[in-house]
């Protein structure tokens, strides 16, 4: 009788713990909220659940390797200070991810996430659920009978990520990891021109190839609307709709070529129905929401938008350093910060531009030999900077200055005489001179209605310590360069 006394006991008390953490994790989460924002905590924190205490250490699980991968890294350091900011008593924070035999405390906020089935051992759930014959597994394949091939350079370890497309790359990676999961079917991806919504695409199938046991195929709205044409006229539209409907992912790029074409649509609303109702994965691209799309039948849009929608804004400035970082680096070829930073200015619209301009660059340098410099990236890339050509403004000058040397924007105009505002200041009197057509008194008035003279003094001031420093004509030349077209 004792014994089964403690042993209600040793439950009790760990029930009690279990709410006692609870509680915690309730008062962290919202910590949380307020620190990174209700979007980014419903993007990477909200699926953490809070596992046992082992002495110092408290274990959190997330549902799949990516998730636990990127909190770790992006959260890990301030989720444990959060923890021992509640309980003294922890000092460690082990992330892991949610397996059968680990059963997490309480869920964080709403639902608890299932546990992580990796594909290579398993089909996804809805599709090992249905029923079908007997059969030997198929080996992991690329449908290349009805199918583009997929690039092998696109890859999610080759995939740059920023705060443009982070969400659009955590849900590919959920995708590719554990396909058809509630929510994610269809994985609808949609954004500019050269973006990175193909690269994730490739990089779902890689990674589906490479981890499971399941069939891939890949194809432009262009290509299925030319395949079923084909089959049309061949008299083997049921062999085409067979073809298709026996893939387990399949995935459609620029779905905006559809628009118009009524019979196409059709086909492809039948077949979206049927691979989703057998559990397969549908990925779709295209360059706006399902919302948007106008011109597709409504039925089709509302199926479309039912699944999850991910955006891929236009780059900033830091994330495209990034990319023309790590393929500087992949070449294998010295490509100065300067020169980067100078194309991340200027190419700003497109990233494939961006990175066939480095392309250019770097084969240049290979070819003869020659060192990449700021007046070489000119010379090779003059066709595609021409194309970005525009008139330069006094505001913008003294904008771009104000950033580069990190002072107000407001001291351009200021009566201060601090080296640091004043030489800022000169050099920005001087690209005015040198690359607008204002005299010398409109750009004087410009700054604060200085005198020309004032004006001229800059310019002769500035023109003189490039002479002498290097180091400061190598800035200026800069500067120059991504304002003068």
């Amino acid at each position: 009788m004792t014994g089964g006394l403690e042993g209600y006991d040793a439950v009790a008390e760990a029930n009690a713990q279990k709410s006692v953490l609870a509680i915690h994790w309730s008062r962290i989460c919202e910590r949380l909220k307020v620190e990174v924002g209700e979007v980014e905590y419903r993007t990477w924190l909200r699926q953490i659940t809070v596992g046992p205490v082992d002495e110092d250490e408290i274990t959190l699980y997330l549902p799949t390797r990516f998730l636990r991968d990127w909190v770790r890294g992006q959260y890990g350091d301030r989720l444990g200070t959060l923890w021992n900011a509640e309980v003294p008593a922890i000092r460690r924070v082990e992330l892991q991810v949610a397996r059968p035999d680990a059963a997490p405390a309480e869920p964080a906020g709403e639902d608890a996430p299932t546990p992580d089935i990796p594909v290579a051992h398993a089909r996804p759930p809805a599709l090992a659920a249905a029923p079908a014959p007997v059969e030997e597994p198929r080996q992991a394949e690329v449908r290349s009978d009805l199918a583009a091939p997929l690039d092998p350079r696109f890859t999610f370890d080759t995939f740059v990520v920023g705060k443009p497309n982070e969400f659009a790359y955590a849900c590919a990676r959920r995708v590719a990891e554990r396909p058809s999961s509630p929510g994610f079917n269809p994985l609808f991806l949609y954004g500019g021109v050269g973006l990175g919504k193909t690269h994730l695409m490739h990089a779902i199938g890689a990674e589906l190839l490479r981890e499971g046991r399941v069939s891939v195929a890949y194809m432009s709205a262009e290509k299925f609307m030319y395949r079923f044409i084909a089959a049309i006229r061949s008299q083997s539209t049921m062999e085409f709709k067979e073809q298709l409907r026996s893939v387990d992912v399949l995935m459609i790029d620029d779905l905006q070529f559809l628009i118009g074409k009524d019979n196409t649509q059709e086909e492809f609303f039948h077949t979206f129905n049927a691979l989703v109702d057998a559990g397969r994965q549908i990925v779709v691209s295209a360059d706006k929401s399902p919302s948007d799309l106008s011109g597709l039948e409504d039925r089709l849009r509302t199926r479309l938008g039912c699944g999850m929608v991910a955006d891929i804004h236009a780059t900033t400035f830091e994330l495209r350093i990034s990319i023309l970082e790590a393929k500087a680096t992949a070449s294998g070829v010295m490509v100065p910060a300067k020169v980067l930073e100078f194309l991340a200015h200027k190419i700003t619209s497109n990233v494939r531009e961006l990175e066939g301009a480095l392309n250019r660059l770097i084969a240049h340098a290979n070819l003869f030999g020659r060192p990449v410099t700021l007046e070489a990236t000119q010379d090779v890339l003059h066709d595609i900077l021409k194309a970005h050509d525009r008139r330069v403004t006094i505001e913008e000058i003294q904008r771009k200055v104000a950033e580069h040397w990190n002072i107000r924007l407001t001291d351009m105009s200021s009566a201060r005489r601090a080296r640091a505002v004043a030489r800022p200041r000169q050099v920005a009197m001087y690209l005015a001179k040198q690359l607008t057509s204002r005299s010398l008194p409109e750009i004087g008035r410009k700054f604060g209605n200085r005198d020309h003279t004032t004006v001229m003094h800059a310019v002769s001031r500035v023109t003189e310590l490039m002479e002498q420093d290097p180091a400061f004509a190598e800035d200026v030349e800069l500067l120059r360069r991504m304002l003068e077209s």
